[in-house]
């Protein structure tokens, strides 16, 4: 029989919590709620508003993932965003260009010089703050060790901020963006080395919210470099999300069949 410390990463995410892109307005307004919860409410890094919503300018031109709970009472856990450029200005800014204009080393790699349409930005990581289970990361938007990663079974909510990561890659791919950048804390970087996940640093730190780093994934490469610890949940992720897409399919055409085909008058002679 399989225990939490003998079942696989994937298992145990897999057990406890379920991921899904956000296709639908019900689905995007669970996101905006966990972001107003974490960023708002806890963190106090925005506003706090009446309608318990954070939304910026950039979710018009977004996709985002959801991860929930998996048992009777599902409820949102965390929520990731991936900004693509505006399809109506291709060269306004992503966030981070704007925030790291001045120490981004354009040797390394120039965003204004690569195809607008293939490059995007992760943003708006956040978990809620019952799920962010150690003392002293409360006061962060995720929370992060080396034992996210580890078959350790003090890891009470494994892997989730790992998941949401692996979801915002997958929603990129579907999108067609091979660059995908994002401001990272240097402890999630060393995190994600430690996993295989080739994260470049592309600039100077900055100071958003704290020290943060401003980095690049490869969209084909990130798969090949993770470490066989990690590709589990990686799996596990990309199985769920392209579920979750077919479901979507097909009840757009289920709805698509069931609208009446209007009948055109008949001509009078």
């Amino acid at each position: 029989m399989k225990t939490f410390e003998t079942s696989p990463a994937s298992e145990r995410f897999g057990q406890y919590f379920r991921i899904a892109p956000a296709l639908d307005a019900a689905a995007r307004d669970e996101v905006y709620f966990v972001r107003h919860d974490v960023y708002a409410r806890e963190l106090g890094f925005e506003p706090v508003r009446t309608e318990q919503r954070e939304v910026d300018g950039y979710d018009r031109h977004a996709l985002h993932c959801i991860v929930r709970t998996n048992d009777d009472n599902v409820r949102p856990v965390g929520c990731a965003r991936v900004v693509l450029t505006d399809p109506r200005d291709r060269d306004a800014p992503l966030p981070f260009e704007q925030s790291c204009r001045d120490t981004l080393d354009r040797r390394i790699i120039d965003p204004a010089a690569l195809p607008r349409e293939r490059i995007a930005e992760v943003s708006r990581l956040a978990v809620m703050g019952e799920f962010r289970r150690r003392r002293g990361e409360l006061h962060r938007p995720v929370a992060l060790s080396a034992r996210d990663s580890s078959s350790d079974p003090s890891a009470r909510f494994p892997n989730i901020p790992v998941s949401l990561y692996f979801g915002a890659v997958a929603l990129a791919q579907r999108a067609g963006v091979e660059y995908l950048f994002t401001l990272t804390e240097p402890r999630l970087a060393k995190h994600f080395a430690r996993g295989g996940v080739q994260i470049e640093t592309v600039g100077a730190p900055i100071e958003h919210r704290g020290m943060r780093i401003p980095s690049l994934m490869r969209v084909s490469q990130v798969y090949s470099s993770l470490r066989a610890m990690v590709r589990p949940i990686w799996h596990e992720v990309h199985a769920q999300m392209d579920t979750c897409y077919l479901l979507h399919e097909a009840m757009v055409q289920r709805d698509l069949a069931e609208v009446p085909v209007s009948q055109s008058a008949p001509l009078s002679v």
